[in-house]
């Protein structure tokens, strides 16, 4: 997260993903693990059956992680910042915190101090519906514990307090001491397979690889002086979110668009197809053509994972090699190509002659990468950046003695309701997510026969509750609208969904629901409210 540049970097895993095991205490939250990243969830299940740790789940629904947790905080959408300033007043409340860590390593804690004073369990139940018994309850098993990790995912960083929301988070580990130990951290699960590598190399409007701010002039020098150019651009680019505006006020007349499928992904999806459609020209690339690909003016054909080489980097900021296993099937070909021949076209040689050669660049002009080759990776199995030099055997956890920045820094918080509150003409609130057999907008895994037979169609999951006062029966049709759209799926009444909140997966095209949900931004990051907006729903009549 951008807001949080300062304090923790690039936004990845502080510590490593073994470590969950060690915890003492873990908390999670905004993540499913169970179905998003269930090779993760197998270690924090194992802390709790075989090694006895503490598991504090905060979540609206009742996920599957429930079953194995300690305690389980079940909050109305949108309200994190209110239960982790409940948290850090009954930690502070009760001399939970480190005190000799935050003089020794953070500065402004007067100030965060102030600020959660107000946030007493009795003040905070009223905001989220989290009972005060049990947010004393959950502060005293994080406080306590010798080494406490928070793992968190998109659940908390899809919202117009994102930002706000990781920082939070940052604060409590801050507060106890849980940041640059082992065993402890704050660790973002990345949403799709080499999110943290693009990330790491400069795939963001603000930096170069390795988070070199494109706005230092001495970073500047130094790529051009690697790339043979002049006169880098020293301005920040846009987001995903902030193109899409910017097309129908004629600033972009062209998008490259390289693995992504914003016509399915994208908040409030009906407006993004009407400026993709007014774009000069569109290009996609991918493996497969998708709902975006359709709009294109040209398709390339990328290779898949298993038609090339490189590198990915993990969640845990692991590097490691991919290898080819059958040659690009068609006119496909890997991405590290295509791009080159473009840029050969337009006049700029890319003469690399692999990927390991793109990779010798990497090496040379980012720091936190200098360290690893393909020679160590071939024979280490992977290396955790920062690795700054050869000899360095990479970095397990991130922070140890001190912050990047000095001293780590508190913020003080207040929380802000979400940009769209149900009333009386939406009255339930809809939050949206993935299942386990089903992966992003679908264009892979809808592909596969095992993974359709296990989850074939979009299903609306509604408490009992609200089912049976709306007259809605398991596996009947319904549609459900927002102020932006709506869409009819199949009802699945669960247990899982919490009363006055439905929830609806996006990997199905027939059933968008991005089509409903609201393109309100986080201020900072940039990312649209996705967990919250107001809906309604009602059966489909025949």
């Amino acid at each position: 997260m951008a807001g949080l540049a300062a304090t923790f970097g690039s936004g990845a895993m502080t510590n490593s993903i073994a470590e969950l095991e060690e915890a003492d205490c873990t908390l999670v939250t905004g993540s499913n693990t169970t179905e998003t990243h269930p090779v993760i969830a197998t270690r924090l299940k194992r802390a709790v059956r075989l090694h006895h740790k503490s598991l504090i789940v905060i979540d609206p629904r009742r996920i599957d992680l429930v079953r194995h947790a300690t305690i389980w905080l079940r909050q109305h959408p949108g309200t994190d910042v209110a239960v982790i300033n409940g948290l850090m007043h009954v930690i502070i409340e009760e001399n939970l915190h480190d005190q000799a860590y935050i003089a020794e390593r953070t500065e402004n804690f007067a100030a965060l101090r102030e600020t959660v004073a107000r946030y007493t369990p009795e003040y905070v139940e009223q905001i989220s519906g989290v009972p005060a018994a049990d947010l004393r309850c959950a502060a005293r098993l994080y406080g306590a514990a010798k080494a406490a990790a928070i793992v968190y995912a998109m659940g908390i960083t899809q919202h117009t307090t994102g930002t706000d929301n990781v920082k939070s988070l940052a604060n409590l580990a801050m507060l106890c001491g849980n940041v640059g130990i082992r065993a402890g951290g704050v660790n973002p699960l990345r949403g799709q397979n080499n999110v943290q590598g693009a990330c790491d190399m400069g795939g963001l409007p603000n930096v170069f690889s390795g988070y070199q701010s494109v706005t230092d002039p001495d970073r500047r020098w130094k790529m051009e002086a690697a790339w043979g150019v002049r006169n880098l651009p020293d301005w920040l680019g846009l987001t995903m979110t902030e193109m899409l505006p910017a097309i129908p006020e004629g600033k972009i007349k062209a998008l490259y668009i390289i693995g992504e499928n914003p016509v399915i992904s994208d908040a409030d999806a009906d407006q993004v197809i009407n400026p993709l459609q007014h774009l000069d020209f569109l290009v996609v690339q991918d493996i497969f053509l998708t709902e975006t690909g359709k709009l294109a003016h040209v398709v390339l054909p990328a290779a898949s994972f298993a038609e090339k080489d490189g590198t990915f980097t993990n969640t845990e900021r692991r590097v490691a090699r991919v290898r080819q296993v059958i040659p690009p099937v068609g006119d496909s070909r890997p991405d590290w190509q295509i791009i080159a021949e473009i840029s050969r076209r337009l006049g700029h040689p890319m003469p690399f002659a692999d990927p390991q050669a793109i990779f010798e660049e990497i090496r040379r002009v980012t720091p936190s990468y200098a360290g690893i080759t393909y020679d160590r990776l071939e024979t280490e199995g992977g290396l955790q950046w920062p690795c700054p030099h050869p000899d360095h055997p990479g970095t397990v956890y991130l922070h140890q003695g001190q912050f990047t920045r000095g001293r780590g820094q508190f913020f003080a918080i207040d929380y802000r309701e979400p940009a769209e509150m149900p009333d009386a003409d939406y009255p339930l609130v809809l939050t949206t997510g993935r299942v386990l057999y089903q992966y992003h907008t679908g264009t892979m895994s809808r592909r596969a026969p095992g993974l359709m037979e296990k989850a074939p169609e979009c299903r609306v999951e509604i408490a009992a509750g609200d089912a049976a006062r709306l007259d809605i029966t398991e596996g009947e049709m319904v549609r459900v609208k927002s102020r932006r759209g709506e869409l009819v799926a199949r009802a699945l009444v669960s247990t899982k969904a919490v009363p006055g909140t439905i929830f609806i997966p996006f990997h199905y095209y027939e059933a968008a629901v991005n089509k409903l949900t609201i393109a309100a931004l986080d201020p900072v990051a940039k990312i649209p409210e996705y967990k919250v907006c107001a809906v309604r729903i009602e059966k489909v009549k025949a």
